[in-house]
């Protein structure tokens, strides 16, 4: 009988376990659009994954509570990297910090609270990209119609959670809630290990 100490490990037991490096979804990603895969690109694509429209700072907060010292003009350098490549999408709502997502490969467009600056995806509004049309294109080519809709959510809508929101960016010293939220599981792992 062996011990689990001298039982061999096989590649099938061990990806079960953990996904190797080329069965990682952000590995392809990286290596199909020419980028270098490093430790922060693929934290970044991975948070982005699970949190669409998350802002630089809570990215920049989930990636050092998962890889330790990374500063924060990695992250933005590679967001940059990141949507040039084509693999992340800027938003930049109006009075509201620039928002990143992985939704690349389709034309649609977002609904953004004006009081939190939650924001969240809308499909097209009309039929293809561009789906919406001026009515002179002053001899521009139109590829693309960029909508953003505004309202407040559902949480901004009832007078009691209006004061939680204050309430959060107080505590966390930022303006954007939604950022707060996100990164409070990293900054809690973060201050426990401290």
């Amino acid at each position: 009988m062996t011990t689990p100490a001298e039982t061999p490990r096989t590649a099938t037991a061990g990806a079960a376990t953990s996904p190797t490096p080329a069965a990682d979804p952000t590995v392809a990603a990286l290596r199909g659009a020419g980028l270098r895969v490093t430790a922060p690109r693929r934290a970044v694509l991975a948070w982005l994954a699970e949190h669409p429209h998350s802002t630089a700072d809570a990215i920049g907060v989930a990636v050092r509570a998962e890889l330790g010292a990374v500063s924060t003009q990695a992250v933005y350098d590679v967001l940059a990297a990141c949507v040039d490549a084509g693999l992340v999408r800027r938003i930049e709502p109006a009075g509201h910090p620039a928002r990143f997502e992985r939704r690349v490969a389709d034309n649609h467009h977002h609904l953004v609270c004006r009081s939190c600056g939650a924001a969240v995806d809308v499909d097209c509004t009309i039929g293809p990209a561009p789906c919406l049309e001026p009515v002179d294109t002053h001899g521009f080519a139109v590829d693309e119609a960029e909508v953003v809709f505004w309202g407040l959510c559902p949480d901004c809508q009832d007078p009691s959670h209006s004061a939680h929101h204050e309430e959060d960016r107080d505590e966390q010293g930022e303006q954007d809630p939604e950022a707060a939220e996100q990164a409070k599981p990293a900054r809690e792992s973060a201050q426990a290990t401290a």
